[in-house]
């Protein structure tokens, strides 16, 4: 292919900090192939290594925070950053190292609370995860926990998109943020999210569901990224989550494949 030229330098700066799957089907190189695809300029940290590949998550162990720290600083006096990204957090003493670093913006934040890895049983966050949601707090702009973390985040049940709605209400109220309920892993004809406000204002996202789609790896980091990408090109969080909803669904219809486990969504 003949080479056209540089690439536009005109993509507004998007923040990642996430934790790095060398499948590539989640985390960091998912957000960047995400981001960049929407027209967003990826900066970033690594949070978190993992070991893992397309059948499971065996193995995690968190970076320096000092060195995240100080990465984000000088980075941050540097980049103007129109959004910013964060998933897999590895520690607590990250999330304070990242909460202090957003202190020199004021773009908005999507937090993908990366619990637990959707194929594996190694816990991906500490005991002090408490201080960790009290450290990110001031700073968020929208959380988007699937059922599993919306359970964890507020100690109540989720069963089904009643539960879990009352429990995004609860979130939403305690963080002082907007909260997208995800209901990919909430059973249903339809595939239904919801966004809740911190004022407690409701909008609903519904989308046939794809066979199968609860399967797919790194939907939940790809929906995140998209809707942060979204908010750096300037749209309002109501339409870049939907617009991110449309960008996710459409590459669960056609996944990718990379090694012998689960697809992929990038």
């Amino acid at each position: 292919m003949p080479y056209r030229g540089p690439a536009s330098t005109s993509a507004p700066d998007l923040l990642i900090c996430a934790g790095l799957d060398p499948s590539g089907g989640a985390g960091l190189i998912a957000d960047v192939r995400v981001a960049s695809s929407l027209g967003a300029r990826p900066a970033g940290v690594v949070t978190a290594l993992t070991v893992q590949n397309t059948t499971g998550v065996v193995g995690c162990q968190a970076c320096d925070p000092d060195l995240i720290g100080h990465q984000l600083a000088f980075l941050m006096t540097d980049l103007e950053v129109k959004a910013v990204k964060i998933g897999m957090i590895g520690s607590t003493p990250i999330a304070k190292a990242i909460a202090n670093a957003l202190h020199l913006t004021s773009a908005p934040v999507v937090w993908d609370p990366v619990l637990y890895p959707s194929r594996g049983d190694v816990p991906l966050v500490d005991s002090l995860f408490g201080d960790a949601i009290t450290a990110l707090r001031p700073h968020l702009t929208l959380v988007t926990p699937n059922a599993r973390e919306l359970a964890f985040m507020t100690n109540l049940e989720v069963t089904g998109l009643a539960s879990a709605e009352a429990a995004g209400r609860a979130l939403a109220h305690r963080l002082d943020c907007a909260v997208l309920v995800k209901g990919g892993h909430i059973a249903g004809d339809d595939a239904i999210d919801v966004l809740i406000s911190a004022a407690g204002a409701r909008e609903e996202l519904r989308a046939p569901r794809i066979r199968d789609g609860e399967h797919v790896h790194g939907t939940g980091c790809a929906l995140s990224s998209a809707i942060a990408a979204y908010l750096a090109n300037g749209r309002e969080l109501a339409e870049a989550c939907r617009l991110a909803k449309d960008y996710v669904r459409d590459r669960i219809a056609s996944p990718a494949r990379p090694g012998r486990g689960a697809p992929s969504v990038v």
